[in-house]
């Protein structure tokens, strides 16, 4: 009894390609995850000895700034006590009150220390803030051995008041004392002080920094070790493919060339699958007639909006050139849509765009054309429309700024220059440069507006012609 076409299936055997396929796309899949996590890890503990270092590094920076600070309060105090020159007492005062470089530094070492480094960090800056009680009282004694104006003093070194003792003294006495203030074995004592807390800060951070480092290396060294035993696995199985494609695949298809080529039919081997070919090729053809509708309606339309782009746009244009009905032409600009993108972000401004495209959309029929033919620039043909709807449409408009400019959904407020133009007689020639140049008068009237062409309003053309 010959068997039917169903028996000879039921009693097809073989290695299903599909089977193998899907075994090894586990495979693959498994050992890529595991791949992408350990090189995730291992990037994750490089990153951790950069951040390290760089931590180091900005801490490194800021501890100099503190002790380059101070050390210019120093230096501007000493300057001022030999010289007198106020100069110095104002670069003294800048440095406290406007540069801050001490505060700024302390500040930012917040965010980058531990509490028991930054512990030093906060002694040295209260070390300087005692040693600045030294120099303003240097400058006080300067100023009263010099006899200066107290009115012209800094509000500090003003409210100072001078011990009885002092007070006493000679004028060069008096500076004599000054000086000693800040060239004294006790002011270098404490300058000693600000030294040695900045140092145990930053012996302090290197050996965080080395502990980090030296565990991110650990688990980098583990890392590395787990990625070659897992290349040499993902090596071991592209040869197993390998070898599956030639005898399940290649040697087949070798097999059914040679068969058509001597015109006899083909023999029943290979992989599973090859009995079945022949039925996928509805299915394609279905895939294959989606996927032209679906490059035909992105052709067309703007991909961001959704509304008909330039090319379509000027499709349309053509096809309403050569019929002779009444129609409007709106050239519509977002205004100062560069200041949203440059101030809120690109994705910000692609938002903005959506929101513009929706309400055209909403707001004008489904007979007219709303497209998007640049950047921020869309237009809107409205087909069998005259001058005596100029009203209406300018309402329109005036109902979508209302809307664009007093946003409910978080979006930043925008307003649309409009300009327009009508034609009795189709798409003609004139109607783009007429709408165009409504369009710039609009903006020259402080946009946020529409406005229809009419006799007196250049065009760009002739614009043009007069320059």
């Amino acid at each position: 009894m010959e068997k039917t076409p169903a028996r000879k299936k039921a009693h097809v055997k073989g290695i299903k390609v599909r089977t193998v396929n899907f075994i090894m796309i586990f495979l693959s899949c498994l050992l890529y995850t595991m791949l992408l996590a350990v090189t995730y890890r291992a990037s994750q503990n490089y990153q951790a000895m950069v951040t390290a270092t760089n931590l180091y590094i900005q801490c490194q920076e800021n501890a100099s700034m503190l002790s380059e600070a101070s050390d210019y309060l120093t230096d501007q105090a000493r300057m001022f006590a030999v010289t007198m020159d106020p100069a110095h007492m104002e670069n003294y005062f800048e440095e406290v009150h406007v540069t801050r470089r001490r505060k700024r530094a302390l500040i930012s070492l917040t965010d980058q220390a531990s509490s028991e480094a930054l512990e030093y960090m906060e002694k040295a800056l209260e070390n300087s803030n005692r040693l600045m009680e030294q120099e303003i009282y240097s400058m006080r004694l300067v100023a009263e051995a010099q006899s200066m104006d107290p009115a012209s003093l800094p509000q500090e070194v003003a409210d100072t008041q001078i011990f009885p003792g002092h007070q006493r003294l000679s004028p060069e006495e008096q500076l004599e004392a000054a000086r000693e203030k800040v060239f004294g074995s006790e002011y270098q004592a404490k300058k000693q002080l600000i030294t040695s807390n900045i140092s145990y800060f930053l012996s302090d951070v290197m050996a965080s920094t080395q502990q980090g480092q030296q565990s991110s290396m650990d688990d980098l060294a583990r890392s590395m070790a787990m990625e070659r035993i897992l290349f040499s696995i993902l090596f071991l199985m592209n040869i197993s493919i390998f070898l599956m494609i030639i005898l399940l695949i290649v040697k087949p298809l070798q097999i059914y060339v040679n068969c058509i080529k001597k015109e006899k039919r083909m023999e029943i081997t290979g992989a599973y699958e090859f009995k079945y070919l022949a039925l996928t090729y509805n299915d394609i053809y279905e895939i294959n007639a989606a996927n032209e509708i679906l490059l035909r309606h992105q052709a067309e339309h703007d991909s961001l909006t959704g509304l008909i782009n330039r090319g379509a746009f000027e499709h349309v244009r053509q096809v309403l050139k050569v019929k002779s009905q009444a129609l409007a032409l709106l050239i519509i600009d977002v205004d100062k849509f560069k200041l949203i993108n440059d101030g809120y972000g690109h994705e910000t401004g692609d938002l903005v765009l959506k929101k513009v495209a929706r309400l055209l959309e909403e707001s004008f029929r489904s007979t007219d054309y709303p497209a998007r033919i640049g950047g921020d620039e869309f237009a809107v043909i409205l087909p069998d429309i005259d001058c005596k709807h100029q009203p209406m449409v300018e309402a329109k408009i005036r109902s979508i700024n209302d809307t664009l400019l007093a946003p409910t959904d978080g979006a930043p407020p925008v307003s649309l220059s409009v300009g327009g133009a009508f034609s009795s007689c189709g798409f003609s020639d004139s109607l783009y440069a007429q709408a165009d140049a409504a369009l710039y008068a609009a903006k020259e009237n402080g946009r946020c507006g529409c406005r229809f062409y009419e006799e007196g309003i250049p065009t760009p053309a002739e614009k043009a012609s007069k320059e």
